[in-house]
């Protein structure tokens, strides 16, 4: 059985292990009637449209 020669630093495992803790930027798509930038599989805020039709009224502030 193998056994380490000496113990692994905190920096070491941290970075090994910190490879894959990074949050990824979400995947944004132009709005299909306003060209808006909308999160995939969602309403446009601004519109009120999902996949061509309106589902929501959007509520205009100001």
């Amino acid at each position: 059985m193998a056994v380490p020669r000496a113990k692994t630093s905190k920096a070491v495992s941290r970075r090994r292990r910190g490879v894959n803790m990074h949050l990824d930027a979400p995947q944004l798509v132009e709005c299909s009637n306003c060209g808006n930038l909308v999160l995939q599989h969602h309403v446009c805020p601004k519109c009120g449209f999902y996949r061509g039709r309106q589902v929501i009224t959007p509520e205009t502030n100001g």
